[in-house]
């Protein structure tokens, strides 16, 4: 179990995990429990037969069938629904799913990573989350830090973005030490989703290939006020190029 602030590496620590194992060969399949209709959350993972509901006019063998010998990541498993937990736990415990429309079991070998950024001793005391289940899933509880409370992954992970989403290897700007105490100081609530805004951008405002203070903008929650000088910034250069914000 994964538990963390969300935009702060959590879907990186799961690949990694995966990556870095012996199932590495095997599938790594996600679902994220936040982003499907909560109806169909049953078919997806555990399969279902042709016909075995309305609208099932092929067979789905279901994500614990398809990730078998990998690895499934349950993301946002705080919003899976209380009625559907006593199903998970069984295929936990046990091994293996029933798939709707089939009353044999089948077999699974998958490894689970549930992820979520709620506290989930607290929605367990609001009967939001079943204790058994949390403790069956908290095998290996991890924690990710928000980006606030490791300040010296700052200025790697915004080089890192810049090669992202510079142009080119070439047009990577320098970032200067002024940039750099401001980006650390910054309490960052998106962490590092709200960084890479701020890097980007900090590639649309800079000039001259360095990156100062002038260029970090964060998030405050309102639109970007224009200064003149950015009209300036934006003026074809000499190359006869156009900086396009």
């Amino acid at each position: 179990l994964m538990q963390g602030q969300s935009g702060n590496g959590k879907g990186l620590v799961d690949r990694a995990l995966h990556m870095h194992s012996v199932r590495q060969e095997k599938p790594f399949i996600a679902l994220n429990m936040a982003a499907i209709p909560r109806d169909l959350i049953e078919s997806e993972l555990f399969g279902h037969e042709k016909g075995a509901f309305t609208g099932a006019s092929v067979a789905n063998k279901g994500l614990f069938r398809a990730a078998d010998g990998g690895t499934l990541l349950l993301d946002e498993i705080s919003e899976m629904p209380i009625g559907l937990q006593s199903k998970l736990l069984r295929a936990l415990q046990e091994r293996c799913v029933t798939p709707l429309g089939v009353q044999k079991e089948v077999a699974v070998d998958v490894r689970v990573i549930a992820t979520t950024n709620r506290d989930m001793l607290a929605e367990v005391r609001l009967n939001n989350f079943r204790e058994d289940l949390f403790y069956r899933l908290n095998v290996f509880p991890l924690e990710t830090l928000p980006l606030r409370d490791r300040p010296h992954d700052i200025l790697p992970l915004a080089v890192g973005l810049l090669r992202r989403h510079a142009e080119s290897t070439a047009m990577i700007p320098w970032i200067t030490p002024e940039a750099v105490d401001l980006l650390e100081r910054h309490e960052w609530p998106g962490n590092v989703r709200e960084l890479e805004n701020v890097v980007q951008r900090a590639l649309v405002l800079h000039v001259n290939g360095c990156i100062t203070p002038a260029d970090i903008i964060l998030d405050t929650g309102r639109s970007l006020q224009m200064r003149p000088d950015w009209l300036d910034r934006n003026a074809p250069s000499a190359s006869g190029k156009e900086r396009v914000a």
